[in-house]
């Protein structure tokens, strides 16, 4: 079983930094902003002409507009540039695949040796699974390095875990071992649902919630705290994108050696993020 709980936490705590837009970027473009700045309200007051300067605004507003896009594409965590990427990379016929070949594979999962339960709904027989407790505006319910905000929810308590599961591609038929268990590094594309949501007017907590409040040493103070449950059940379709290994008739999916680059997604005007891990994703059935 892998436990995916402090990777979770550090993408919460890293979610206000810019990190596909490189630092040099900044400085450069600043100074050459102030310049551009200086230049062209020098040209609006000594030839009385504004075009260079509302062109200086204009180019100034796109570049703006292109960083702050990035930079909010990241903040929630590359879903968009992650999901994006995978759209475009075509499914990978396992029969034609070679060693060491970075696939992306789309089939009906099914357990290992090893199957794995939701906490709060306590839903069996899954290969990864996700619990997030949300509070808003208030100190964690345990110490954890996050940043947090007084008007804002924050990641208060997190469980999630993977665990080596086997995926028929639906190509080729082929049945392989997914290593998503210990010692793999996942990123989870699958999107928490909303089980649990208290309001300013209720704040009352289940007895349910509450029972799994205390049994994790949590405060079951009546607040404003938010549930999320996400897991992939036996049975259901998912997408997974690793590096192919091949040994006599195993067929195995891990986790690529190094880093892997989205490449630049223009379409989407989003920069390159470079990928580090097993790519966990819902398929389309």
């Amino acid at each position: 079983m892998n436990d995916l709980s402090n990777a979770s936490l550090t993408e919460h705590q890293t979610s206000f930094s810019c990190k596909p837009i490189p630092s040099l970027a900044f400085y450069t473009l600043l100074p050459l902003f102030f310049i551009g700045l200086f230049v062209s309200i020098f040209i609006l007051v000594v030839v009385h002409n504004a075009a260079f300067f509302l062109s200086f605004l204009l180019l100034s507003a796109l570049v703006a507009s292109f960083l702050a896009w990035n930079a909010i594409n990241w903040r929630h965590h590359n879903r968009s540039a992650f999901m994006f990427f995978l759209n475009s990379f075509p499914d990978s016929d396992l029969r034609l695949a070679r060693e060491g070949q970075l696939v992306k594979v789309t089939g009906v999962a099914s357990c290992g040796n090893l199957s794995l339960e939701t906490s709060y709904e306590r839903v069996g027989r899954c290969i990864y699974a996700s619990t997030l407790l949300y509070e808003y505006g208030q100190f964690a319910l345990k110490p954890v390095n996050v940043k947090r905000s007084c008007f804002q929810w924050n990641l208060a308590y997190c469980e999630r875990f993977s665990t080596d599961f086997y995926i028929t591609d639906r190509i080729s038929g082929i049945r392989a071992m997914v290593k998503a268990g210990s010692g793999c590094k996942v990123i989870p594309l699958i999107t928490d649902s909303k089980l649990v949501t208290t309001t300013k007017q209720c704040r009352v907590l289940s007895p349910h919630l509450t029972n799994w409040l205390r049994e994790r040493n949590l405060s079951a103070d009546a607040r404003l705290l938010r549930l999320e449950e996400g897991y992939i059940q036996e049975g259901n379709t998912v997408t997974v994108t690793g590096m192919l290994h091949k040994n006599d008739e195993v067929v195995t999916i891990v986790q690529p050696p190094e880093l892997f680059s989205t490449g630049c997604l223009w379409q989407k005007l989003l920069l390159p993020i470079d990928v580090d891990g097993l790519i966990l994703a819902p398929g389309c059935s």
